[in-house]
């Protein structure tokens, strides 16, 4: 049974969806003013993660996440600009076209590393009216008051403020307030209190509405309400986002939808973790912010990258290293090594079944989904799968692996690859692989060398394989085996 931590209940509990075999998940997604970096990145690799392993039990997910184009202020303290205003006045763009082209951006990482996208992807600028709806229901219950900036939602009304953090309401008042590095709002009743509605300035055209409440744009907080609620109902499954959003946009998101609707918001709150550089936090002054761009062309895969991310327990803080990321690299080439090997072996006409052999096959694959059952520990779900493959290797090594067993091992390979999503079906052809006329020519003529004892001129071709033709060769009992970068 599958068991995550829910930040709510602040412990592990057995998942049960709301409707039987039907999950709504939501996500946070980006506020688009900016290059999305690896750190961000990693939460939408877990998510991913996440998602596929309910589809692989059998529940169809709809997953709804936003992007943020509008509302996101500079603080939380709700003071200064929408962060997106002031990346278009920087940049000298229109805010839209500064939000289109960082969404592109972001989803096109998302692409390079293999994240399947979200059933449905919607933009706050474009739910504005679902935003002011939400606003008339809660004004109309008490909720909101009038301050110097903006609209303002009352704490102090909402019974239970705060409860994902587990402090009182008292606590939380009096943490915002020794942590706030902005001078404070006029007008504003309570620290935790939040703006719903921001008035514009006489000077800001573009991305602003005019309501009963006045001329503005919404908050940041509601839009994440008001679009989660439209496409999955008032009370849903799952909401994931980053652990920065714990203390605040998520207490504000389930005091205002909650207030609204007067019921649950979500069921299950999960938060991941912050991913740091070299031990240490990222920062622009540090110079150690990397792009998913900025890492691939530093000669890394995106396949490495995303197996680096996966790699940790999303609860727990990673720490990003390139020594880490070339041994995620390395791994990466590994598993795909060890993929086209079995194919090799599948090719082959013993056809013996080994059944003790199989049903140690099987006991691993199911201890990897074990393991990512008990809050996604993928750790440990990766170390069944290398005693999988160390288990594949020992006995290919001693009896020359036959075809039955070796296509129970690919076979269990492809069903772990649908939680990891490192492509090992593009490794698998209906035919055994061939090398250029060319390429087969040196391998042929190194083979001689080598049978001649002429070592200097095998290792001279060999070199030359990996260099002009990327083509890496070993030297196994059974013969030699190639592999192309």
């Amino acid at each position: 049974m599958l068991k995550l931590y829910n930040s709510l209940t602040r412990r592990k509990q057995v998942f049960r969806p709301i409707h039987d075999k039907k999950i709504g998940m939501y996500t946070c997604g980006i506020t688009a003013y900016y290059s999305p970096h690896i750190g961000n990145m990693r939460k939408y690799l877990e998510d991913d993660v996440l998602k596929r392993m309910l589809v692989h039990k059998g529940f169809s997910v709809t997953h709804v996440e936003n992007v943020t184009d509008v509302g996101h202020l500079a603080s939380d303290a709700d003071t200064g600009d929408d962060k997106l205003r002031l990346a278009a006045e920087k940049e000298h763009r229109s805010m839209k076209d500064v939000a289109g082209f960082y969404t592109k951006m972001f989803f096109d990482d998302c692409k390079m590393l293999n994240i399947i996208p979200p059933d449905i992807v919607c933009k706050a600028t474009e739910h504005v009216h679902d935003m002011i709806k939400l606003l008339e229901v809660l004004d109309s219950k008490g909720y909101l008051y009038k301050a110097e900036n903006g609209m303002y939602f009352d704490t102090s009304k909402f019974k239970g403020y705060g409860k994902l953090t587990g402090l009182s309401f008292k606590r939380l008042n009096a943490e915002l307030k020794e942590g706030a590095r902005i001078g404070k709002v006029e007008g504003k009743r309570h620290a935790t209190d939040f703006a719903v509605w921001r008035f514009s300035t006489p000077d800001q055209k573009e991305m602003v509405w005019d309501t009963r409440w006045g001329r503005g744009f919404p908050g940041w907080h509601l839009e994440c309400s008001a679009m989660s609620m439209k496409y999955l109902g008032n009370h849903f499954d799952i909401h994931t986002g980053g652990i920065d959003h714990l203390q605040i946009h998520h207490p504000n998101e389930i005091a205002q939808s909650e207030a609204a609707t007067g019921e649950k918001f979500v069921n299950f709150w999960l938060h991941s973790n912050f991913l740091t550089v070299d031990g240490g936090k990222m920062s622009k002054s540090m110079g150690n912010i990397y792009t998913v761009q900025q890492v691939i062309e530093k000669g890394y895969s995106p396949m490495a990258l995303r197996m680096f991310m996966i790699s940790g327990q999303y609860r727990q803080t990673l720490n990003f290293t390139f020594d880490a990321l070339s041994n995620a690299e390395f791994g990466v080439k590994r598993l795909y090594s060890f993929i086209e090997r079995l194919q090799e072996n599948r090719n082959k006409a013993r056809n013996v079944d080994t059944k003790e052999f199989r049903k140690k096959v099987r006991e691993l694959k199911s201890g990897f989904f074990r393991e990512l059952d008990d809050d996604i520990n993928m750790p440990e779900a990766l170390a069944r799968l290398y005693a999988l493959i160390n288990e594949t290797n020992s006995r290919s090594e001693s009896t020359k692996l036959n075809r039955s067993e070796a296509r129970t091992v690919i076979k269990a390979m492809l069903e772990i690859d649908q939680i990891l999503g490192l492509g090992f079906s593009g490794r698998i052809t209906a035919k055994p692989a061939k090398l250029d006329k060319e390429i087969q020519v040196l391998v042929d003529e190194r083979e001689e060398a080598r049978r001649k004892k002429d070592f200097d001129r095998a290792d001279e071709i060999r070199a030359m394989l990996k260099e002009r033709y990327q083509v890496t060769l070993e030297d196994t009992k059974e013969g030699v085996r190639w592999r192309k970068e």
